[in-house]
């Protein structure tokens, strides 16, 4: 029974996910739904980098289109995030502040390799193909 609802799953969590991740580069972007803690205000360029490809990537891995290379791409921002913010300020995650990039580095790996599941632009264009 469970089985039959994994594909649709898949499809709530890339849906989810990619939201909450758009959210961050939302915030640092245009300060909503408020401003990014800690975000210098301007954006450095690397800053700036990493906060369009929140909302891009987000709002495509969201979608479900381009899905693969969407997460992909995601994916690597977040395991340079880490490293670059996270593992210098320490070995635990859970001291450094860094457990929800290692999350959403991992979240988006497996939806390289997954896909986006039924409910995505991605299966429709499939199916009309």
């Amino acid at each position: 029974m469970l089985a039959t609802w994994s594909p649709r799953v898949l499809s709530i969590l890339r849906v989810i996910a990619a939201l909450l991740f758009m959210q961050h580069g939302l915030m640092k972007l245009f300060a909503f739904p408020g401003p990014q803690p800690g975000a210098p205000d301007p954006l450095p360029a690397l800053l700036l980098a990493a906060a369009w490809i929140e909302v891009v990537g987000g709002g495509l891995i969201a979608a479900g289109l381009f899905t693969r290379a969407a997460a992909f791409l995601c994916s690597g921002q977040m395991a340079v995030a880490y490293f670059m913010a996270h593992g210098s300020q320490g070995f635990w995650p859970a001291l450094n502040g860094g457990e929800l990039a290692i999350m959403y580095c991992f979240v988006f790996l497996y939806l390289t390799f997954a896909g986006p599941g039924p409910w995505s632009l991605d299966a429709v264009v499939r199916r009309k193909t």
